[in-house]
């Protein structure tokens, strides 16, 4: 029997700040992989054993899933969320449509942004759990700790399951603890809470209808009234806003009879703060750990993110030091959970470095920011072959493009013609105008805008071939 992976893609990953960020989050970035951990998911599953694999994303980022599924040379159904209903809606969505594909599909529902780099141990213990799915369980997979974590909550395995092997029925589900209660959970035989799932589609549904029918009900309208756009299959708004916000923890696992356990020992963590990917980093033998160049001297224990410059770590230990080209974070190791809180006073203060980087991707390509001053600023702009930016204008400001590799094709009003490599255009204020890239190599070039006003919402689009408002 085949089984349909299901993975869940729409986290905003504030704890991971700055390299993380809402406009590009934890997911859709590397940490010591060639992959993201968005890819890394998607290729654990990508075997014959596995049918096409359903992602379930917002509009927000949708074309980043589809340009990173496509860099893989893999094909998946990408289901687009019309605003956010915790992970039951989502999961309950992503049934749906492998029920409709396959009326006895057996579903392992994944978060896009976990790590686990065994992917022989991870498939070993799906391979487990596969019979209890089956039978009619609804499976998860709990992590055997391998220390007392505040930051996840736990599983009591209950009693092991008749003629199933290696699972579990499940005592209890417990929040978050205090340090206390989870080094006594880890002396009791806690699992932590992976939050990744296998069920039969039918069986989840038919549980979450019994148990959850505000969820139930208004997402499969949602499945039922959808509508294709591009490669995207769109859920009803409508419908799905009537949805009940609640996680599947809270919806299903902690009130279904049904619910079981795999107690796991595979290499995993949720990424849930910078410690978390010190724990997962090779070390030096000073403990210090990097991702990128970073040099330290009589220092212990720290983590370096630095993928775009030199940072050197002087006489410190157990500290966090994350830089970007616009943000720099130093943290205690002890206290990199607090994060998020430090993003929320940064977004309370609409600082656009909460949310944005300097980077900015776009399904043509991407757009980065040199510099910005008072009426002006100069970006550098890569459109991906084949792709065209809308046709559109600007009320506050002119621009002025230089080719620096690849050649464009530019529309100014009535004027269309190609620009070459050292070549300019020069796009004047309110002029209708458009740019795209007809060759087969990255076109890349500088803009410059200079005008009362550079903000990307001085944008009057008149056509765009990606839907966008």
């Amino acid at each position: 029997m085949t089984v349909i992976p299901v993975v869940l893609c729409g986290g905003s990953g504030s704890r991971l700040w700055p390299a993380s960020r809402e406009g590009h989050p934890k997911q859709f970035l590397s940490f010591g992989s060639p992959h993201s951990l968005f890819q890394d998911t998607i290729l654990r599953v990508a075997g014959e054993r596995f049918g096409r694999p359903i992602v379930v994303t917002g509009s927000d980022y949708r074309f980043l899933v589809a340009e990173q599924v496509r860099g893989l040379g893999i094909e998946a159904d990408i289901l687009l969320e019309p605003m956010r209903r915790d992970s039951c809606a989502a999961i309950a969505a992503a049934a749906a449509v492998a029920r409709d594909r396959d009326p006895e599909a057996i579903v392992l529902v994944l978060a896009a942004d976990h790590a686990m780099p065994d992917t022989a141990g991870f498939l070993a213990h799906v391979d487990r759990g596969l019979a209890a799915a089956r039978a009619g369980r609804i499976v998860t997979f709990g992590i055997r700790p391998s220390k007392p974590a505040t930051g996840y909550g736990y599983i009591r395995p209950g009693a092991t399951i008749a003629d199933v092997e290696g699972v579990n029925d499940i005592g209890a589900f417990v929040e978050k603890p205090d340090a206390a209660t989870a080094e006594r959970y880890v002396g009791e035989g806690y699992l932590w809470n992976s939050g990744n799932f296998l069920f039969s589609a039918k069986v989840f549904l038919d549980e979450l209808d019994r148990l959850a029918p505000d969820i139930a009900r208004p997402v499969l309208a949602s499945v039922a009234a959808a509508a294709r756009d591009l490669d995207f299959l769109r859920l009803a708004p409508g419908e799905f806003a009537r949805s009940i916000a609640k996680s599947v923890d809270y919806a299903v696992m902690e009130k279904t009879a049904l619910a079981a356990v795999v107690p796991s020992d595979f290499a995993w963590s949720d990424i849930g703060a910078w410690s978390a990917v010190w724990d997962m980093a090779g070390k030096d033998a000073d403990g210090n750990a990097a991702i990128g160049d970073a040099v330290f001297h009589a220092a212990h224990g720290n983590f370096v993110h630095s993928p775009d410059i030199l940072t050197t770590v002087v006489g410190l230990d157990d500290v966090i030091v994350v830089t970007t080209r616009d943000a720099v974070l130093v943290a205690s190791k002890a206290r990199s959970e607090d994060v998020k809180a430090l993003v929320g006073k940064l977004n309370a203060a609409r600082r656009p470095e909460a949310s944005e980087h300097l980077r900015v991707y776009r399904p043509w390509g991407h757009y980065e920011r040199i510099d910005i001053g008072k009426r002006y600023q100069v970006k550098r702009i890569t459109v991906r072959p084949g792709h065209k930016l809308s046709l559109q204008s600007h009320v506050h400001r002119s621009e002025h493009w230089v080719v620096v590799s690849g050649t464009a094709r530019v529309t100014v009003d009535d004027m269309v013609k190609l620009v070459g490599e050292n070549e300019s255009v020069y796009i004047p204020l309110g002029a209708v105008h458009r740019m795209e890239n007809p060759g087969r190599i990255p076109l890349e070039l500088i803009e410059v805008q200079s005008g009362s006003y550079t903000g990307e919402d001085d944008i009057i689009r008149y056509e765009d071939v990606y839907n966008r408002g």
